[in-house]
């Protein structure tokens, strides 16, 4: 089942239809170990909506939590970063840290930060070399249990981080730097290695870079990278963890205002932002 976030409302879109929930905050929806067994409670004998929600008032599936990220989890991420930052001598760093045990994890956005599917996500005005980063992210209780998952955009300054790798914190955390969403797609099972992620990123209606890469392709797994997370850190709400990218749009490609990036992951959805300058 998908788990929606309203404005007036946290809504379950299930096989038999789609149906309101009972007024409790979103935090407390998705910090339920159960949450998956009380949602299909909370919607049995109740009559479903009419029809969907408006999905001008949808918001992003994101309450008090923290936005963390994971950073060199496919191969083809750890060639970008080491081509983007071998002329600050930090190339060697992402190769070695993408054969360590230890993962790379950072702070990617607070809730403010971040932008629901339909919303405009940024790039940064004194950046000139942006991407998009499609990702699958977990939706983890305060406990460290993954009970569900939604699509993650991790935007990013390729040029700041690149110029020395000290600036990560520059070149991913800002003001609309994460999109997440349309949902999160609550199951007590693993998703199977074999799901897909796409994205295409559309300028004028035309379509100027597509890719796709599978869960097959992470060197770590969800359970591996919660578990470090989660070593000498609390989170009283539950967290977001976006798990890496696997798909890099060449060198000589940057994001330009008014391009529309769509990241699909089915059965989660699609996540459609538009890039807007940063102020």
């Amino acid at each position: 089942m998908r788990l929606f976030r309203y404005r007036r409302s946290a809504v379950v879109e299930h096989a038999n239809g789609w149906f309101a929930l009972p007024p409790q905050s979103w935090d407390a929806i998705v910090n339920r170990e159960d949450v998956h067994t009380w949602l299909s409670a909370a919607i049995a004998g109740r009559s479903p909506l009419p029809a969907p929600p408006d999905p001008a008032d949808l918001l992003a599936p994101i309450g008090s939590q923290e936005v963390w990220a994971a950073g060199v989890t496919y191969f083809r991420s750890r060639t970008a970063r080491m081509e983007e930052s071998k002329s600050a001598g930090g190339g060697d760093f992402y190769d070695r840290v993408y054969g360590a045990d230890r993962p790379e994890l950072f702070f990617k956005a607070s809730p403010h930060r971040v932008r629901g599917s339909g919303e405009t996500v940024r790039i940064r005005s004194d950046a000139c070399w942006n991407v998009p980063e499609p990702e699958l992210a977990l939706a983890v209780t305060s406990s460290g249990t993954i009970v569900g998952y939604t699509i993650g955009n991790d935007m990013s300054s390729r040029d700041i981080e690149g110029e020395n790798p000290l600036y990560l914190p520059q070149a991913k955390v800002y003001d609309g730097s994460c999109g997440l969403g349309p949902a999160i797609y609550v199951t007590p099972e693993p998703l199977p290695s074999d799901t897909e992620i796409r994205i295409a990123i559309r300028r004028a209606g035309v379509v100027v870079f597509d890719g796709a890469t599978s869960l097959a392709a992470m060197k770590r797994t969800p359970r591996d990278l919660v578990d470090y997370l989660f070593r000498d850190n609390s989170f009283p709400y539950g967290c977001l963890l976006l798990t890496g990218t696997g798909i890099v749009p060449p060198d000589d490609f940057t994001l330009a205002v008014g391009d529309e990036v769509a990241i699909t992951i089915e059965p989660i959805g699609t996540l459609v932002n538009t890039v807007a300058q940063g102020r």
